[in-house]
C-alpha cells in the first residue's frame, strides 16, 4: 500500500446568494445547510491525496464499487447562476462517493468485530450516537450529521477510513452472487435502495400486503421503491417518469406498469387519470415521490389518494410548492420526509432480502466504469437514462 492514493475532490467558491443569510453555525464550520444557496462553480477533478490513516475505531478499506448518486450529479451540475443543484449540507473540498463496499484492509486496536479480508458495505450517514435524535431513535436526524461525499470524506477514492460501528458484513452475498465483483457490486446498491426502504416503511409506516403504489421517479431511488414495493406485497405498482429508458427499467425490475408523463400530456391525460383507472377509482395506498419535482408530481399526488394514502417524499429538492390540506383531512392521507438509510436495522434487513436471490436488485446498474474513468461516469449521469451507474475499482 502507497502513502498516497487518487481521489475525485469537488471544490467550489463559497459564494452565498444575495438573499441567502448564512447561518453563524454555517459560518464557523465551513458547511453550507443547502448548498444549493451557497456554493457555486463547482470542479471537480482527480487528484492525490494521503491515503487516510484510521483511529482506533476505524477500519480502513480498499473501495471496491461505489455508485453515481443523482446527488452527485446535482454537485456536478449547475443552476444558469452557477450554484450547484444539490440542497444537502455540503462542505468543500471534499472527495465524492457515498454508495459504497470496500474489503477491510487494516483494523483499528479497538475494533472487534471486523478483521482484515472482510467486504462491507457502510452506512452513509455518519451519526454521532449523543444527540437526543440519536439517543431517541432517529439516527438520519442527527444533529452532528456528517454525509460522506458532501461533507465528510467520500469513497470516490482508492482508499477510505470509517469507523467499525457504521459497517455492515456482506458475506451472506456470496451465496447469491457469482463472484466477489458481483457481490461488492450489488453491496453498493444498499445505500439506495436503503433511502427507499427508510422512507415507505421507517417514515411512513409501509403499507399491508395487496395495497396499491405509484412512483414518481424511476432514477435509482425510485426503482429501490419498486423492488421494495414488490417485496412487500403490493398487489399493483405503477410508476411515472419522463423518460422512457427508465420507465423499461421499471418495469424490468417488477413494476406493472410505467407510464411517460409526457407522453400521457401530449395524450390529453394526467398520471393522476392512469392511477384511478388501473386501481379501479380506489386510488394508491402509498405513493413515492423520487423525482424531485414537487411542483409538477405533489398536484397529481393529491388527487390520487386512496383512503387513508401516503406520500412519501424523498425528491430532495430547495423547492416549495402550495397543497390542498383539505385532502388530508377528508381522507385520512399523510405526507412523510425522509432522509437517508442509517439505524432501524435497515442494512441488515436489506442483505437479507439481497441473500434470498429474490430481490433482482442488480438490474438496477445499466452501466459500468473503471475509476480512471469516473469522469466519463459523472458526465454521464447528466443525461439521465441509466438505472444505476456503477464505478468499479481494481
Amino acid at each position: 500500500m502507497g502513502e498516497t492514493m487518487n481521489a475525485l475532490v469537488l471544490r467550489g467558491d463559497w459564494d452565498p446568494r444575495p438573499d441567502y443569510t448564512v447561518s453563524a453555525a454555517e459560518r464557523e464550520s465551513g458547511k453550507a445547510t443547502c448548498a444549493s444557496a451557497v456554493w457555486r462553480n463547482p470542479r471537480i477533478q482527480l487528484e492525490e491525496r494521503p491515503v487516510p490513516a484510521i483511529a482506533d475505531d476505524e477500519v480502513l478499506l480498499r473501495v471496491r464499487a461505489c455508485g453515481v448518486c443523482g446527488s452527485d450529479t446535482h454537485c456536478h451540475e449547475t443552476d444558469a447562476s452557477g450554484y450547484v443543484i444539490f440542497s444537502g449540507p455540503v462542505k468543500l473540498p471534499v472527495i465524492m462517493g457515498h454508495e459504497y463496499t470496500g474489503e477491510v484492509v487494516d483494523v483499528g486496536r479497538s475494533v472487534s468485530t471486523l478483521k482484515i479480508g472482510d467486504a462491507v458495505a457502510p452506512e452513509g450517514m455518519l451519526w454521532c450516537g449523543i444527540c437526543r435524535p440519536c439517543r431517541t431513535g432517529h439516527p438520519n436526524q442527527c444533529r452532528h450529521l456528517e454525509m460522506v461525499g458532501f461533507s465528510s470524506p467520500g469513497a470516490f477514492a482508492e482508499y477510505i477510513a470509517v469507523k467499525e460501528k457504521y459497517c455492515w458484513k456482506l458475506n451472506a452475498l456470496r451465496d447469491v452472487c457469482s463472484s466477489d465483483d458481483e457481490m461488492y457490486e450489488v453491496g453498493a446498491l444498499i445505500e439506495p435502495i436503503g433511502c427507499s426502504y427508510n422512507g415507505m416503511f421507517v417514515s411512513a409506516g409501509g403499507f399491508l400486503p395487496g395495497a396499491y403504489c405509484a412512483v414518481f421517479g424511476a432514477g435509482p431511488i425510485g426503482l429501490g421503491a419498486v423492488l421494495m414495493g414488490r417485496a412487500a406485497g403490493a398487489a399493483r405498482i405503477v410508476v411515472f417518469d419522463v423518460v422512457d429508458e427508465r420507465c423499461a427499467l421499471a418495469v424490468a425490475m417488477g413494476a406493472d406498469a410505467a407510464y411517460n408523463s409526457l407522453e400521457l400530456a401530449k395524450q390529453g391525460t394526467s398520471p393522476h387519470e392512469v392511477i384511478m383507472e388501473v386501481t379501479g377509482g380506489h386510488g394508491a395506498d402509498m405513493l413515492v415521490e423520487a423525482a424531485g419535482a414537487a411542483t409538477r408530481t405533489v398536484p397529481e399526488i393529491e388527487k390520487s389518494y386512496a383512503p387513508n394514502g401516503k406520500l412519501v417524499y424523498l425528491g430532495r429538492a430547495a423547492t416549495a410548492v402550495e397543497a390542498q390540506l383539505d385532502v388530508l383531512v377528508s381522507n385520512a392521507n399523510s405526507i412523510s420526509g425522509a432522509r437517508g438509510h442509517a439505524g432501524y436495522g435497515i442494512f441488515p434487513n436489506i442483505i437479507r432480502m439481497l441473500s434470498t436471490g429474490r430481490v433482482p436488485a442488480r438490474k438496477m446498474i445499466t452501466s459500468r466504469y473503471t475509476f480512471a474513468d469516473v469522469m466519463d461516469a459523472l458526465d454521464r449521469s447528466t443525461r439521465r437514462t441509466d438505472g444505476k451507474i456503477m464505478v468499479r475499482f481494481p
